[in-house]
This record gives structure tokens, sequence and C-alpha cells, in this order.
């Protein structure tokens, strides 16, 4: 089982990059961040039918399907997602990579609100891509500053710590569920 990494924040040590660290060493599925930061701006032009994509866009998609499941962590800017998490998204929205694909969505913001605005965009836009969101992997972090080591670029709050292995497990048996649900071919048809 693998499992791939969007970080919608490219700061080197964002709380977001702290969470999605600690929740992919809290798990013993392979794991992956995919590359996000060199994605060109969305065009629909150079997206259409027979296109080939840019490299960095195909080698996101590469990941994306070749992963069993998807975790997607997040801070929120000026009530949304951030436009470089939203332009991979948007990338990913014609092809069929997020098709039925197992997806935790985690954001985290410093605000003692949390990052629900971004939260909830995320989930939907996800869900509108045909991606099997898991509402037990899913979680919206609030005041997620004084719970992190800037020093070491981990989570080190007990509670959000459980909270993530809850999420992350979430995750996986989501993935381990369709992964046997999934149909194998017969012997007679072509694979």
């Amino acid at each position: 089982m693998k499992i791939v990494a969007l970080n919608g924040s490219l700061r080197a040590r964002s709380t977001n990059g702290a969470v999605l660290r600690s929740a992919l060493a809290l798990t013993d599925v392979a794991a992956a961040t995919a590359g996000i930061r060199e994605l060109p701006h969305f065009d629909p032009d150079l997206d259409h039918q027979g296109a080939t994509p840019p490299a960095p866009v195909a080698a996101l998609r590469r990941a994306v399907a070749d992963a069993d499941a998807v975790l997607v962590v997040s801070p929120e800017y000026a009530h949304g997602v951030p436009g470089v998490l939203k332009n991979a998204l948007d990338w990913l929205v014609s092809s069929a990579e997020f098709l039925g694909k197992p997806v935790a969505v985690l954001t985290a913001s410093p605000s003692p609100t949390g990052a629900e605005h971004a939260h909830a965009q995320l989930r939907e836009t996800l869900r509108m891509m045909s991606a099997d969101v898991v509402p037990d992997a899913c979680r919206d972090l609030a005041a997620i500053t004084p719970k992190t080591d800037t020093a070491t670029g981990t989570v080190t709050d007990p509670d959000t710590l459980q909270e993530l292995r809850t999420a992350m497990a979430a995750l996986t048996a989501a993935a381990a569920a369709a992964a046997t649900a999934a149909p194998t071919p017969h012997a007679d048809q072509p694979q």
C-alpha cells in the first residue's frame, strides 16, 4: 500500500508541513509527498484531449495514480484554499486519478477556530472530483502553532498526535477496503 501526500504550504518550516510529516510517521505504509511547487498555472489549452501535459503535471498525475490513498494537508489563506494547492487540484480534475481514491483532508491553523473554510472547500472540491473523502480521516486542527516543535518540524502535542493517528488509521483502512473491493481481471480478459 502507498500513500501520496499533497501539502498546500510551500514554507519549509510550516505547521502544516509538521502535520504532514507527523501524520505520515504515524503509519507504517509507504508514503511520499508529491511536488506541486513547479506546476505551471492551470491552463485548459494545455490540458485538452491528446495534449501532452507539462512534465510536472505528468509527474503529479503519475504519483496520485500510483497511490492507494491520498493525504491532503493545507493551511487556510483568506478563508480559502491556498492557490498552489487549488492549482494542483485543477490539474487533476480532467484526469481520473482521484476517481474513487480514498482521501484524507487535514487542515491546520494557528487560529483558535481552525481552518474551517479551507477544510470545507477542500472536501467539496475533492468530492466533485469523485474522490472517496473518508470522513473519519479528516481533521481541522485549531491553534496548531504551540502543538508543534519548530526545531524538529513535527507535532508534539499528544492529543493532536492521537487525532492524526486515528485519521491515518481510517485512511489506510479505507484504502485496504478499496483494494479488496477492486475487481481483479479474469485470466481470459486482457490486462
